[in-house]
């Protein structure tokens, strides 16, 4: 029998949607579940009608950088919210999702062994999609700050990832913080893939800057339509950057992709406001979940990374003895709860689990909190 290719026994399985499967199998087998590891929220949207949507056009290929209403919405979007401009024409292309988005990204700019900078902890992604792209990803460990990164530039260094808002501390970078890596980017002729997934969930108090404010000479931007509206499903991203390197990820989006589903993108073009204007309220609903799951959390003495964006909290499972993939299973099979090993997240992190809080009731998440505190105590 032939053998797969040897490089793959290196790649990992994603360990959040490993975990989701196992809850997904004890959902199905009928254990009521509180399920505090989805990377989504469950949003109140109207389903739209799709009859007045392009007809026959819906059935058919659109233009492999995504139909241009939908490039021109998302340009217009971006100047108003982040204060960044782009031409639709030239600088973007929607993608299936945003993860297809960073490994296309990846697999048009990395030579084989060139290195990637990633801060742990990371999505869980980042560095087995540098890995597939026959890169070699470096990491720096939980609690290491910006300026570190200089520590670990070489001369086989070709790009830095930064998260922001991050997953899965929930952090927010500042505009000190994103100068600066722009400024050593250029310095050292290095990308930034800027990952702005969650670029929308992000208290009313506090500035997001994206890094597209500082051109894109540098700079690549992914971003999520299937996070920001709810749709996690549907599988909607994009990516911005500049003409040249666009050109390149356009011929890999061409031969691994022809283009996203074309119905569903004219769905969005026709009704990107309406849903906007609908998610907006939930995402602040959602960050006052999560809010109030902090302060919970600080009441039963569970500790945390700092963090007031997204859904998600990265939180200590000191002084348990056991490691993140253990106490999860444990909280799992025991307490019927579902979170997300820490380990999963880069090697300095298995002392740390990930909460989400965006699908589940205020009194679910603090019985899953609590049942978290209990395993703490017992192990």
């Amino acid at each position: 029998m032939p053998t797969p290719a040897s490089f793959m026994k290196d790649i990992q399985q994603a360990s959040s949607i490993r975990f989701n499967n196992l809850g997904y199998e004890l959902k199905a087998a009928g254990r009521d579940l509180i399920v505090l590891s989805l990377g989504e929220a469950f949003f109140d949207i109207p389903l739209y009608g799709f009859d007045d949507l392009p007809f026959p056009d819906i059935y058919h290929y659109s233009h492999s950088r995504g139909i241009l209403a939908l490039r021109q919405k998302i340009a217009g979007y971006f100047k108003t919210q982040y204060g960044v401009s782009f031409s639709p024409d030239r600088n973007i292309i929607i993608t299936a999702g945003s993860k297809l988005a960073i490994y296309m990204s990846l697999l048009a700019i990395l030579n084989p062994g060139e290195e990637v900078i990633i801060f742990e902890p990371y999505w869980v992604s980042y560095p087995e999609q540098v890995k597939l792209c026959r890169g070699r990803p470096v990491t720096l460990p939980v609690g290491s700050r910006v300026e570190d990164v200089i520590n670990y530039i070489t001369p086989q260094t070709k790009a830095i990832i930064l998260n922001n808002p991050h997953n899965p501390s929930g952090r927010v970078y500042s505009f000190q913080e994103t100068e600066y890596l722009a400024n050593i980017a250029k310095e050292h002729d290095l990308y930034i893939l800027s990952d702005e997934v969650y670029s929308d969930f992000v208290p009313e108090r506090e500035q997001f800057t994206s890094m597209g404010v500082f051109g894109f000479e540098n700079i690549i931007v992914c971003n999520s339509i299937s996070k920001n509206y709810g749709i996690s499903g549907w599988r909607l991203g994009y990516v911005i950057g500049n003409y040249i390197l666009m050109d390149e990820i356009l011929k890999v989006n061409q031969h691994v992709l022809t283009c996203p589903a074309t119905i569903l993108q004219y769905y969005i073009e026709k009704h990107f406001y309406d849903i906007v204007k609908i998610t907006k309220p939930q995402i602040q609903k959602v960050l006052a979940q999560r809010e109030r799951a902090v302060s919970f959390m600080d009441k039963l003495g569970i500790e945390h990374l700092p963090g007031s964006a997204a859904w998600y909290i990265f939180a200590s499972i000191k002084p348990s003895s056991l490691g993140s993939e253990e106490f999860c299973r444990r909280l799992l099979y025991e307490y019927d709860t579902l979170i997300v090993p820490g380990i999963g997240y880069g090697e300095s992190c298995d002392s740390f689990i990930r909460v989400c809080v965006g699908t589940e009731t205020t009194d679910r998440i603090e019985q899953g909190i609590k049942n978290i505190q209990d395993l703490i105590d017992k192990s």
